[in-house]
């Protein structure tokens, strides 16, 4: 064991654990989230920004995920010695009081909010930055934020990330389910009106898509389009860890491979047979796959809160 894990160990055993609510300051009303882990000015702290939709703090949706994968990272790397601090978006769930439309929303609003619990973070702990992790879309809120160059920020880790616009990555879902196939010209007749800047009235398109782009959504997805996520990789002067599954079905170890490539210095960490959601699949089928998202009680796969919490350990505070 390196004299870094033996430090995270010692420090997890002395610090007393705490999992109790913490909030910071929104638009129109405060954002909520969770607070778990050890507590002082000398422990890491991780912030969690979750994915994309209707995604909660532990990583949750009620469109079908039940993974709990964000509660079973904080839950691991408190175990490290690393606190973390898990969220809701604006307007949704906790944070519903933030924002009045939850729809109303944009990638930039979202880094805006990221920035704002890192004022907060720092306000209450005294800790001098803070780590922000993200999981799919929120790996791309995360990489806006960084960009920036705020104030506080330690580095940033981005888990399941997509390395191409959000519009490409969208389509290669869409394309990759073979029932689809009916419905992919008017997919990408959508996906590319909304990357030129143009909404397109979802009542034109088969009715299995106008839920997913909604008139409601539209004006995000064109801000999130435009975001391109290598670009903002390049862009980041903190420490990157960029961890990616290589059975994810939504994200591929390519995009993974094209962060990398826009900024070398950042840290890749491969996993092998592990899903989006960060569990080991069992099988090579697409149900084997699905399963992992399901299953709150199945752990997270070997490796994630390990290397993780060694690369957050291995750059201090500072």
């Amino acid at each position: 064991m390196s004299l870094t894990a033996v430090f995270a160990a010692m420090l997890a055993a002395a610090t007393p654990i705490s999992d109790r609510d913490i909030a910071a300051p929104g638009p129109q009303g405060p954002l909520k989230g969770s607070w778990t882990g050890p507590e002082g000015a000398n422990v890491p702290v991780v912030l969690m920004i979750p994915g994309s939709g209707p995604t909660d703090r532990d990583g949750n949706s009620p469109l079908g995920i039940k993974a709990a994968s964000l509660r079973l990272l904080a839950e691991g790397l408190a175990a490290q010695g690393i606190a973390s601090i898990r969220i809701d978006k604006r307007g949704m769930f906790a944070s519903a009081g933030a924002v009045p439309d939850p729809n109303r929303v944009t990638i930039d609003d979202y880094a805006a909010d990221t920035r704002a619990w890192i004022a907060a973070i720092r306000a209450r702990t005294g800790a001098p930055c803070v780590w922000v992790l993200g999981h799919s879309e929120g790996g791309v809120v995360a990489l806006a934020t960084a960009a920036a160059r705020p104030e506080g920020l330690c580095g940033v880790i981005a888990v399941s990330t997509p390395g191409r616009p959000l519009g490409a990555v969208m389509k290669a879902q869409i394309h990759a389910n073979p029932a689809n196939a009916p419905l992919l010209a008017d997919a990408d007749r959508a996906v590319a009106s909304l990357e030129a800047g143009h909404t397109i009235p979802a009542e034109t398109l088969a009715p299995p898509l106008r839920g997913l782009f909604a008139d409601a959504v539209q004006p995000f997805l064109i801000n999130a389009f435009a975001k391109d996520p290598a670009r903002l990789a390049a862009a980041i002067a903190r420490p990157l860890l960029i961890v990616q599954g290589e059975a994810d079905l939504q994200v591929s170890v390519e995009d993974a491979t094209a962060l990398k490539a826009a900024q070398p210095k950042a840290t890749l960490i491969l996993l092998p047979g592990v899903s989006h959601v960060l569990k080991t699949v069992e099988g090579d089928s697409r149900g084997a796959n699905l399963a992992t998202y399901a299953d709150p009680n199945l752990s997270l796969a070997p490796g994630v809160v390990g290397g993780i919490a060694r690369f957050v350990l291995a750059h201090p505070a500072r």
